[in-house]
Parts: structure tokens; sequence; C-alpha cells
């Protein structure tokens, strides 16, 4: 799905000092995030997400939204790999664009192979996935389709997951779910040079 842009990413020279000090902290993690697989922002970007720069018209939100997503980022007891797993799942059952450019490019910094991340979008049981991974995806799937989880996904998770973890992961899947509601309601655009959204498999 590809909604048209419905409210403009505040351009830096709108932002308040508070919103420059706090989009100034995000250089480094988000980086860190795409590893050698960053690519280049287009000039009016300022090198700043265009979803950050849209949360920015309420500079009261923006604080506590980017302390929680580096803590769920950065700070996590899933792996990279597995939160990567998650959120490029739920960005496609939410058919966000933005949010699969974006962790296209994550997934790759932290493991994911091009083969997997088409699989992501194409058949969440195929063969080829670890029983593990499937799992996952199949969690990534119920909770995006009603916020719960099956008894036999659930057990099947207590064997694998710590406690932590298993607090995480619907945590993951829901600040990405969240994210793409932002995303896909106030039509954020892509910056150039990331990958679009898959067509959905025939």
């Amino acid at each position: 799905m590809t909604t048209p842009q419905r409210l403009r990413p505040l351009p830096r020279d709108e932002w308040s000092p508070e919103v420059h000090e706090l989009i100034a902290g995000t250089a480094g993690p988000v980086a860190e995030m795409e590893g050698e697989n960053a690519h280049g922002d287009d000039e009016d970007s300022s090198g700043t997400l265009n979803i950050l720069r849209t949360v920015a018209h309420h500079s009261a939100l923006l604080g506590p939204f980017l302390g929680f997503s580096g803590a769920l980022a950065l700070q996590g007891v899933l792996s990279r790999r597995v939160s990567e797993l998650l959120a490029l799942r739920t960005a496609w059952n939410s058919q966000s664009a933005f949010e699969w450019g974006h962790h296209v490019v994550f997934g790759r910094a932290a493991g994911l192979g091009d083969a997997e991340i088409q699989r992501i979008a194409v058949d969440p049981e195929h063969p080829d996935w670890s029983d593990e991974d499937r799992l996952l995806l199949r969690a990534a799937d119920e909770l995006h389709a009603r916020q719960d989880l099956s008894e036999a996904t659930w057990a099947a998770l207590r064997q694998r997951l710590s406690d932590a973890q298993l607090v995480e992961l619907p945590f993951v899947v829901g600040q990405y779910t969240m994210l793409s509601m932002v995303a896909n309601a106030t039509g954020v655009p892509l910056e150039k040079g990331l990958e679009p959204l898959p067509d959905a498999p025939r």
C-alpha cells in the first residue's frame, strides 16, 4: 500500500532547539543499525529518517518515543537478526513501504540474506526456514491477526526463549505495527535508494 504524502516531514529549519538535540542523538544508533549497508539520504532529509521528521511535529512525543525505540533496538535481549525478522514480517503484514524499506537495510546488517528477506514476504512456512525462524514468523502473524498467541505457539516459544525475550517479542511486533500505522496514515515518504515493498505473491 502506498499512501500519498499527507503530512510533510518537518524541515530542518523549522525544528525547535529541543528537536535539534533529540534528532542529533539518533545519528549514531541509526548508523549502527545500518552497518555497512547504509544508504545515501537525499538532501532534504538532512540525514534524518523521514518518520522521525514526521514525529517531530509533536515534539512532546519525540523524546519518549526515541528513548523507547532506542532501548528496544539497541538494548534488546532478542538478537538483532531475530528482531529484524519480526520487524520485516510486521512491515509486510502492515503493508508499510516505509518500514519495509528501512528494515531491509537493518535486516541485512543484522545478518539476514536477500533470499531470506524475499521469503519473509512470500511464505513464512517455507521449508528453507529453520524451525525457530518459522516459529518466530508464525508468532508475528498471530500477533498481527489477533493481538495474541495461540497456546501451541506460546508453548513452542517458551521452550526456546527466556522470560525477558518472551516479553520483548510482542513489544517488537507492536512497535513496528505502530510505526507502520504512523507511516501509512501520514504517508511518510520512503527515502531514495531503499527497496520498495514487494508485490503480494500471486
